[in-house]
Order: C-alpha cells, then structure tokens, then sequence
C-alpha cells in the first residue's frame, strides 16, 4: 500500500517494519528526512502524538525501494536519493564522486579565517568531485574569482550542476586536469586554495566498509602506497601557485598529520600549522607561501 498521508501511529508501525529487515536506524531517519521531510523533531512530534497525521514527500513504497536496494549490496543513501547536505546548502550527488563528509566542511572555517580581512582575491579548489568546497567558498567569498579543478570529467559536470543550481552567477571557472596543471594561467596568483584528496594507503582500501569501497569512486579514495601522493603533489604546486602570504589548507589521512606539516617545512612553505577535527584528530594541514 502506498501512503504520502498517514497516521503516526501507523507511520511508526510502519518504520518498526522497515527497521526489521536490517541495516542502521540513524541511516533509516536519515533517508526519512532528506528523501520524505520527516526531520527528527517531527518525528519526535509523531512519537508524542502518534493520532496525528503526516504527510511525507514520497510514498512508503518509495522509501521501500530505496531502503531495500540500500540493504540489498550496501549502495550509500545519498547515491540513492541522488543529494547529500553539506553545511547550510544540499549537493545532487552521484557514484561518479566522492559523498561530501562532515569533516571536510571545516576546510571552509579554517579558510574563512584566514582570509578574513580580504575583500576580494582568487582561490581555487583541487579535485572538486561534487563541488561541495567550491560551492561554499563561491557562496561566502563572492567577490572572489574561483576555480574548481577535477581529472573526471564527470564528476566536473556534476559540480557545475550543483553551482548552477545553488548559484547560478557566481564567479567560477571550472578546469579539467591533475590538481594544479590547468591553472598554469593563474600561477602565483592565488589566495586560498583548499583540497581534499584522495589520502588512503593502497593497502588499506581493502578494509574498507563495503559501502565505501564497493560504490565510491577508487580514484578519490587511494592515495597511493603511502596515501600521500595527491597530497605532495598538490603542496610541491603551491610553491608556484599561491601568491605571496596565500594560504593552502588540506585534508589528510588521520596519521599523515606529522609528515605533511614537516613535508611542507621542508620545501619552504611557512605558517605551517595543523587543525584537529571533530574526534580531536589531527586531520587538516595549512601552510602558506612565504
């Protein structure tokens, strides 16, 4: 039977059943509130007054579907409903990219801050996927000129998408190639440039949960024998890509946090520093062109 209005007391029955047949709690509410609307202080509301109707914004039976075909070979809910939130926007999202974390939207803080006092300027983002990060960067530095890079042409018309859909003026270009070769053009004029590449060790990837591995693009998810290859990349570019006093700031492997900060030293970036994320991990690395 298909509902779109519903009692609550049937509405729980219902969700009861669907938790039955397996898979985690957290990812069915999630599903519920980012595919039906059902937030979580509506179904607290329902909990409370189950003889209350709701009405949801697709049927069960299509929450079923989703909900089985996610059971079914473990594919990401977010691939499945085709959009994920991130920070205060939400992204189509598609297996031809990486689902946006929570932790990389801290990238955006960090920048903000250090780029706080400067009314405009240029900065970019290496291997975009969704164009999460260029997103918001093009949402909170509008007078910016911005850049968006990525080496999968798909994954490039899927940010373009995003941006068109959440700011369809903005002031971005976006580049096909390797981290920072299409920006040749802008070299050493760069303020901020922010990447989160792909950083797990090879050998690691297989232990990863089969929703990551079996459905995530490999190309955004190994970093080679150390899982620092993009990454070294992407700071040894910086030395002739920033402008003088711009900044990079990068996500890293939870481990990697040591051998970035000193790699960066090495080469002669400075203001070499780390930030932790929510789990107090040593997870972003910044420098800046002296």
């Amino acid at each position: 039977m298909i509902f779109k209005a519903i009692t609550g007391g049937a509405f729980l029955q219902w969700r009861k059943k669907m938790l039955l047949k397996g898979g985690r709690k957290v990812d069915f509410d999630w599903l519920l509130d980012i595919a039906a609307g059902v937030c979580w202080g509506k179904l607290q509301s329902i909990i409370l007054n189950p003889e209350n109707f709701i009405s949801l914004e697709i049927s069960t039976e299509e929450l079923e579907v989703i909900w089985e075909s996610h059971l079914k070979d473990q594919t990401p809910l977010q691939y499945l409903v085709s959009k994920c939130p991130w920070r205060d926007i939400e992204l189509e999202v598609s297996a031809d990219a990486l689902i946006p974390r929570q932790e990389t939207e801290f990238l955006i803080d960090f920048a903000l801050k250090k780029v706080a006092n400067i009314d405009f300027g240029r900065w970019a983002d290496l291997g975009t996927g969704s164009g999460p990060i260029a997103v918001s960067l093009a949402k909170s530095l509008p007078n910016w000129n911005g850049h968006a890079v990525d080496i999968s042409n798909e994954a490039l018309e899927l940010a373009k998408r995003n941006l068109k859909s959440i700011l369809p003026n903005a002031n971005v270009k976006f580049s096909l190639g390797d981290w920072w070769e299409p920006l040749k053009r802008w070299r050493g004029n760069f303020d901020l440039v922010l990447s989160n590449p792909p950083y797990i060790p090879s050998d690691l990837i297989e232990a990863l949960e089969p929703i990551v591995k079996n459905h995530e693009p490999l190309i955004a998810l190994d970093g080679g024998e150390d899982g620092m290859h993009a990454s070294r990349k992407i700071i040894l570019g910086a030395l002739n890509g920033l402008a003088k006093g711009g900044w990079l700031i990068l996500e890293h492997h939870y481990d990697q946090s040591e051998k970035i900060t000193s790699f960066m030293k090495e080469i002669g970036m400075g203001e070499v520093s780390f930030e932790k994320d929510l789990s107090g991990i040593k997870r972003y690395a910044i420098c800046s062109k002296k």
